[in-house]
């Protein structure tokens, strides 16, 4: 289906979900969050689908909720904003087999921080700033930055970006691990491609179940997390891939998975 608000772009297992409303810095109304929610689904159901990356068009990544248009529909309720709109987009995210990719261009603030960091890896332009917002209009962090935040840079620094507001820019964001690598604006479209071909070119079973295992590590013991592991590897010992990663090895060439 065709998208108002973003762009659905699949090329070579690679599907990339643009945030396409470049004047208002990508914020989120009710119409972009909705099509965000049906392009994973259909992501997700879609078997060549084998990465999928986030990114904004024009200068920024995503300002977060579009608060004029909040306004002018009169919307006060922020439970339903987030059980409704938000909450779904940072679970499916989270828990789709698939790797998500995060392509931050420009600011990422408030809401759209959050979308940045429930991504499983981000690549930053030099431009990239991350912003959680929300203080500065008297909110707190949501759309799952007080879970993700504290995890990758620590309470402490969590804290301060939830508490003052202020801006933490691209290298910054490298030193404390909030991103994974950080490229010139003009090499991050063709960075994150090559990290997503990597990805999309591997074998996507193995690496949809390492995302379940580690997301899952996050809430057991050790114990728990080695049964799990158990489970995991017996699975993944199943795979087609697996099976094609022990011939390639055998036969000293580049193997061919197929996501299976």
């Amino acid at each position: 289906m065709d998208y108002e608000t973003i762009l659905y772009t699949l090329d070579e297992g690679v599907l990339a979900i643009t945030l396409n409303r470049p004047d208002v810095l990508n914020a989120f109304n009710r119409k972009m969050t909705s099509e965000i929610q049906d392009a994973l689904k259909k992501a997700e159901r879609d078997t060549s689908v084998r990465c999928i990356v986030f990114t904004g068009a024009g200068r920024a990544f995503s300002s977060g909720e579009d608060l004029k248009a909040r306004t002018a529909e009169g919307n006060s309720d922020f439970g339903s904003t987030l059980r409704d709109r938000y909450n779904p987009i940072v679970l499916k995210m989270r828990n789709i087999e698939k790797p998500v990719l995060g392509s931050i261009n420009g600011v990422a603030a408030g809401a759209g921080c959050s979308l940045a960091l429930a991504c499983d890896m981000r690549i930053a332009s030099e431009k990239a700033r991350f912003i959680e917002v929300f203080v500065r209009v008297g909110l707190v962090p949501d759309s799952g930055s007080s879970f993700f935040l504290p995890r990758l840079v620590g309470l402490g620094k969590a804290l301060e970006m939830a508490f003052l507001g202020d801006e933490v820019g691209a290298g910054e964001a490298l030193r404390l691990g909030l991103v994974n690598r950080v490229v010139p604006p003009e090499e991050l479209e063709s960075a994150t491609r090559e990290i997503a071909l990597r990805l999309a070119k591997g074998p996507t079973k193995a690496i949809g179940l390492a995302k379940r295992a580690m997301n899952r590590a996050l809430h057991m013991d050790l114990e728990q997390i080695l049964d799990y592991e158990v489970y995991a590897q017996e699975t993944a010992g199943a795979s087609s891939d697996h099976q094609e990663g022990l011939a390639a090895f055998a036969e000293k060439r580049p193997p061919n998975f197929a996501g299976r």
